[in-house]
């Protein structure tokens, strides 16, 4: 692995947790709910809040996005977001509940000099970002940037995981792993349980089948889990996901990228600390962790 793909990766593990803090802090489920969405599961304003930044979309759109949900899962909640509330009232309330959640875990400390340079730097790099290919990104990168730097860092942490989130499902396609196929060869090699993805909508039919396909490739064994071929391919598909996330680092250099980090700390060891983050993240197919 390269210096800058080894960098892409760490900067994940850095900002990831700062971005996703808008799918799980309570403040983010009030103001999706006084817009009126069903908060007692979180799926409603997920797909809201996430798919927002494309428009007005509808179901085939969103699944060719999301990729690894299932395509009737996704078609119960887009459209229907946008009959609840218009995707402009839907941004306007995530930064809302982006704003009560950091000022609620942080207090005086959102406008603090560290902050404002963490902000200048992480937009530095989103700036700087190729959007070819990743509709996500690029929607995001289409927002007008917020004055305050916690919501600088913020949106900013948003445009380079959804960058990283794109290039994984492109790694995913070059490996021709189907949506379904790409959790059933993830849980085959142990990293996460089963049931972590039954939220992403398959059927047990649907997993079995796409447990099947991936065995009649030889990428899953009679025990059920990975062979060889099948985690050397999973490993593929990490390692290219790295180098198609790279680029921003790239171009911020290790320098400015270990500085980001540092002055970051503070937002992602309150997330920590406030145990908002499930340990495997729902929103992408690896792990992520709290620093060491």
């Amino acid at each position: 692995m390269s210096a800058a793909s080894r960098l892409a990766r760490r900067m994940w593990h850095q900002l990831e947790p700062i971005h996703a803090v808008l799918y799980f802090s309570p403040q983010a489920f009030a103001e999706a709910g006084a817009l009126g969405y069903d908060v007692e599961s979180r799926w409603p304003s997920y797909f809201a809040y996430r798919t927002a930044p494309l428009g007005r979309a509808g179901s085939r759109l969103a699944t060719a996005a999301y990729y690894s949900f299932s395509p009737r899962m996704i078609a119960e909640h887009v459209p229907a977001a946008w009959e609840v509330a218009s995707p402009e009232r839907v941004l306007e309330a995530r930064m809302a509940a982006v704003d009560r959640t950091y000022r609620d875990l942080l207090g005086d400390k959102v406008t603090a000099d560290a902050a404002v340079e963490a902000a200048e730097l992480a937009r530095r790099a989103a700036e700087s970002v190729s959007v070819a290919g990743r509709p996500f990104a690029a929607a995001n990168l289409d927002l007008r940037w917020p004055d305050e730097p916690h919501l600088v860092l913020w949106q900013a942490a948003t445009v380079l995981r959804e960058h990283r989130g794109d290039g994984h499902l492109a790694a995913l396609q070059a490996a021709e792993l189907d949506g379904c196929e790409a959790l059933v060869s993830f849980a085959t090699i142990g990293a996460a349980p089963v049931p972590n993805f039954a939220g992403r909508g398959w059927s047990e039919q649907e997993w079995d089948a796409a447990q099947e396909r991936l065995a009649a490739r030889g990428l899953v064994g009679p025990d059920g889990q990975a062979t060889e071929r099948g985690r050397a391919l999973r490993d593929q598909v990490e390692r290219m996901t790295d180098r198609l996330a790279a680029e921003p680092w790239r171009l911020l250099g290790e320098e400015r990228a270990e500085r980001l980090a540092q002055l970051a700390s503070p937002f992602l060891g309150a997330v920590f600390e406030a145990g908002l983050l499930p340990m495997t993240s729902t929103l992408g197919i690896a792990t992520v962790k709290a620093p060491d």
